[in-house]
């Protein structure tokens, strides 16, 4: 992942705090992050946003466990990746009419051949076991993100028509989003890009992170019925500026959003990690924080044009 697109994300679950909806987990919940308490909260509804630090390997270990818990029970839904442009999807379902095999090794061929050597930046080692459970229980494989390449066509626009017609536009309401939403977007994304970001590139990047959330709701639509568990960044399944934002309110009713939010760092203030996070999600687990390089260091070095 480029260091843009990785502040980005981080700036969409760093944003500052927002009301919402929901069911909620007790603070006490939230600090015992394992995988029974995880399968189950992703057995409360049929449609699953279930959050992720990229680059955090215990909360994937965690999630593939209790995803394979869920799986035991009898449920068999959908798995839609963000790491998966959406136009990857037939190069998907064609390498995995092909292979043959156990399912990690399913695993690792089909992203050897779905993503040709692109360099996209996504550690899949850290997906492959998410790929396995597909093919072992015979799931659909969804490919349901936006590309960067039209990402950046409709951040270098002034508005959604790059993109989507004027009829998906008043669909999803992308033509007339609440002054606040479009503010919330745009301070997040400010603060993810540790307050370096050039003031003109706050709307096109929040107007991309809009269509990328859109693009989601759009690829995972098909598989609400069956049942399905998006993986994918914390920011795209915030309740306040993301997916669910957009849901109608019968999709919304049959969806559950799930945080998991790394643990504050140890000079941080005692409350940093309840109250910033505890209204953004249906259900938020605290998990223990990945050791990475300051993001923030980088960007120092980094020009911004």
């Amino acid at each position: 992942m480029t260091l843009t697109r990785r502040c980005l994300l981080g700036a969409l679950v760093a944003a500052p705090l927002a009301g919402c909806t929901g069911l909620r987990a007790s603070a006490a919940d939230r600090r015992h992050f394992d995988a029974t308490r995880l399968s189950a909260a992703i057995a409360r509804q049929p449609v699953v946003l279930l959050g992720e630090v990229h680059d955090n390997p215990v909360q994937h270990a965690v999630r593939a466990q209790a995803l394979r818990l869920h799986l035991d029970t009898g449920a068999r839904p959908a798995i839609a990746f963000e790491q998966f442009d959406r136009e990857q999807q037939p190069a998907i379902d064609a390498a995995r009419a092909q292979l043959q095999g156990a399912p990690a090794e399913r695993a690792a061929q089909l992203v050897e051949r779905v993503e040709h050597g692109r360099k996209t930046g996504w550690d899949w080692a850290l997906y492959r076991p998410f790929i396995a459970l597909a093919f072992e229980f015979d799931l659909p494989i969804v490919a349901a993100n936006l590309s960067r390449g039209q990402a950046m066509k409709v951040g270098r626009a002034s508005d959604f028509d790059a993109l989507f017609d004027r009829a998906t536009q008043e669909r999803y309401g992308l033509d007339r989003l609440p002054a606040a939403f479009l503010r919330e977007h745009e301070a997040a994304i400010e603060e993810g890009h540790c307050g370096l970001l050039p003031e003109r590139l706050r709307a096109p990047l929040a107007r991309a992170q809009i269509a990328r959330d859109v693009t989601l709701l759009q690829a995972i639509r098909p598989h609400q019925a069956r049942g399905l568990v998006l993986l994918t960044g914390n920011g795209h399944a915030r309740n306040d500026i993301g997916v669910p934002f957009l849901m109608t309110a019968a999709e919304r009713a049959r969806t559950v959003t799930i945080g998991l939010i790394e643990a504050p760092p140890p000079d941080a203030p005692a409350d940093a990690g309840e109250s910033a996070w505890a209204a953004r999600f249906d259900v938020a687990f605290e998990t223990p924080r990945h050791v990475r390089p300051d993001p923030c260091e980088s960007l120092r070095r980094q020009p911004m044009k």
